[in-house]
């Protein structure tokens, strides 16, 4: 019986560290997947595997363009709509992740982008250099808010 315990522990231990949260591995995986939609080639698949990041409810900030941060019901099917109508602008993107932490239920990612393109409504090039930090607040490893300040 107490072989049985013991191996019974050590399964349960062994599946709780299997699926143990990586703050680090997070990071870089959300921001690859946020650089693939942002890139020249970048299709409605890599669209969804990053909205596969965040939870239905999602807010989003991005001060100072849009400030509400409000969560709601459509929040990730709103991000999908916004991220295809901007599908494919970019003629040039490349994007660096300078860096992460992670506390109290949030992960925060910093990084440096640059872009050119045509906006599909102006038919305005747009060229853009921004170092931004995002804070990803996080419930049931699904980021539920994201604020985005870029300078």
């Amino acid at each position: 019986m107490k072989l049985f315990l013991s191996i019974w522990l050590v399964l349960i231990s062994s599946a709780v560290n299997a699926v143990e949260f990586s703050p680090e591995k997070f990071a870089k995986d959300y921001f690859n997947a946020w650089t693939a939609t942002q890139s020249p080639a970048a299709t409605k698949e890599d669209i969804e595997n990053y909205l596969s990041f965040l939870s239905e409810d999602v807010g989003h900030q991005h001060l100072p363009y849009d400030p509400d941060d409000t969560r709601s019901s459509d929040g990730k099917e709103n991000m999908r709509k916004g991220m295809n109508y901007y599908l494919g602008v970019h003629t040039e993107y490349k994007g660096n992740l300078i860096g992460h932490t992670d506390g109290h239920g949030v992960v925060v990612i910093k990084y440096e982008t640059s872009s050119k393109g045509i906006h599909p409504q102006t038919k305005q090039e747009i060229t853009q250099t921004f170092i931004t930090l995002e804070v990803l607040e996080l419930e049931h490893g699904k980021v539920s808010v994201i604020r985005k300040y870029s300078e």
